[in-house]
């Protein structure tokens, strides 16, 4: 019971220091990126007898939650109207800074035949309501750098996105995505 316990700078400043890297790695855990859908703008319509295509442009809000950056190849998202593949909007290969937003703007083709053969009724109903559901997929790739190291990525995005059909106002939206890390 009388033993002393000797105290060292040497033994503290190793366990600040493995405190320190503890806490390192439990912020390093790479977190899920979030994608947000802020406008979608007619910008033209493309005569694809005997219909009209519409051509628009998707503004995303994309957050990198990480502390590393970002580096994803070009890719094309999938949009989808009652199941079917309805068109799609590119997305260019780029980079984002770690524990930053950036907005994104997104070419995309609307099939107008797809959705006037496929869905006419249920088309023209969405448009009394003013309310049009439309469902968008997309996987990216890409590598996060940390220190000399690249670990590459898959996110997985699911989108669903009510719109009014006549202003293209985006009314209600869920965003959904799943990050896998690779290890080769």
């Amino acid at each position: 019971m009388g033993k002393t316990v000797k105290w060292s700078w040497t033994s503290a400043l190793i366990g600040a220091a493995s405190a320190t890297a503890a806490a390192a790695l439990i912020n390093a855990k790479p977190k899920d990126p979030a994608f947000h859908l802020i406008s979608i703008s007619l910008t033209s319509f493309k005569f694809n007898f005997p219909v009209l295509d519409a051509e628009v442009i998707l503004t995303v809000h994309v957050t990198n939650p990480n502390i590393a950056p970002i580096h994803y190849s070009s890719t094309a998202m999938s949009i989808f109207y009652d199941g079917s593949h309805l068109g799609s909007a590119q997305i260019d290969a780029g980079s984002q800074a770690p524990k930053s937003c950036q907005v994104l703007r997104l070419p995309a083709r609307l099939d107008g035949l797809e959705l006037l053969t496929q869905h006419a009724g249920r088309f023209l109903a969405d448009i009394r309501r003013r309310e049009m559901t439309l469902d968008a997929t997309v996987d990216i790739e890409g590598a996060a750098k940390v220190l000399w190291w690249d670990h590459k990525f898959k996110v997985h995005v699911d989108s669903h996105v009510v719109v009014d059909p006549l202003y293209l106002d985006v009314i209600d939206q869920e965003n959904k995505s799943d990050l896998e890390l690779r290890l080769a």
